[in-house]
């Protein structure tokens, strides 16, 4: 009858300690995912911020754009810049500008 309780008691040990890791584990990828999306929204509320208060305090470069198609804007030194996803401002010449490319409009059907 000792032997059965031991063999018992063991295995309840063995699948609570089981159950432990697991939710520990899940505990743990939970974090990682709040912290990410954290992050995610800090940025995109960094990158609208700067953005409003460039289209609000400078002037945006009609015709130009980056090479990557960002929006260019001239600060008040007459400097060009771009702003990132992450809210920086990225200076650019006026030679490293393409001019922005024409936008086609189709008829409503």
């Amino acid at each position: 009858m000792k032997k059965i309780i031991l063999l018992f008691s063991i295995a309840f040990f063995a699948i609570a300690f089981s159950a432990s890791a697991q939710v520990k584990e899940t505990a743990k990828k939970t974090g990682v995912a709040i912290k990410k999306g954290a992050v995610t929204a800090k940025n995109k509320t960094l990158e609208v911020a700067s953005k409003g208060k460039s289209r609000v305090t400078d002037k945006v470069y009609k015709g130009k754009v980056t090479s990557n198609g960002q929006t260019v804007y001239i600060d008040d030194h007459a400097r060009y810049y771009w702003v990132d996803k992450k809210g920086h401002r990225h200076y650019v010449t006026e030679a490293e500008l393409r001019d922005k490319p024409a936008e086609k409009h189709e008829g409503k059907k």
